[in-house]
């Protein structure tokens, strides 16, 4: 499909959208509307299992993202997000680069609860800090897995006020490798499946 080419290729060199001009935001927003027009699952919600998975952000506009993104002191890594469709349970992971046996993570976890076929409504309930080398974190879904069972041993564990910490997600654009997602705070998400 030739739009999510051009998508994906607008993005491409933008390092998740923290070296951006206005002209690349622009041409990007542009592709996103281009590929929402051809969207091949319009309801995502009634096919959860398509939207289950781990995705890698590619790129957003998300300035609470960006922010950690542009840390001075620790470097972030690659930034996934992990769907359990049929839990409609969400959670964001970012792995922060830095010396051997330094490397950390950070986990948020969310509860969905469905707004419409396209919209949820995300409410953040904790935070888990840690290294990954003390935590023992094999994989994303190992790490997803024992959250959903405990709290990760060896880690900071910050219980977060979910009414406080809200928004909502609708997801505009999805197919099997490739999901938008427009937020609250006129939030863009590019995600491609892992």
């Amino acid at each position: 499909m030739l739009a999510k080419v051009e998508l994906l290729t607008a993005i491409a060199g933008t390092n998740r959208g923290v070296i951006t001009a206005e002209v690349d935001r622009t041409l990007v927003l542009d592709k996103v509307v281009q590929l929402e027009l051809q969207n091949p699952t319009p309801q995502p919600l009634a096919e959860r299992d398509r939207l289950s998975g781990v995705w890698r952000l590619m790129y957003t506009t998300s300035q609470d993202l960006l922010g950690l993104v542009r840390m001075p002191l620790v470097p972030a890594g690659a930034i996934y997000q992990c769907i359990r469709g049929q839990e409609l349970k969400l959670y964001n992971i970012l792995e922060l680069q830095g010396l051997p046996f330094l490397e950390g993570v950070i986990c948020v976890s969310a509860r969905l609860t469905p707004v419409s076929e396209q919209r949820v409504q995300v409410n953040f309930e904790r935070s888990i800090l840690g290294l990954k080398g003390i935590m023992n974190y094999p994989s994303i879904d190992a790490l997803v897995s024992g959250l959903e069972t405990q709290s990760p041993v060896n880690a900071l564990n910050i219980p977060l006020n979910s009414d406080r910490s809200a928004g909502w997600l609708e997801t505009t654009y999805l197919d099997d490798d490739l999901r938008i997602g427009r937020g609250n705070n006129d939030s863009l998400f590019v995600l491609t499946r892992i």
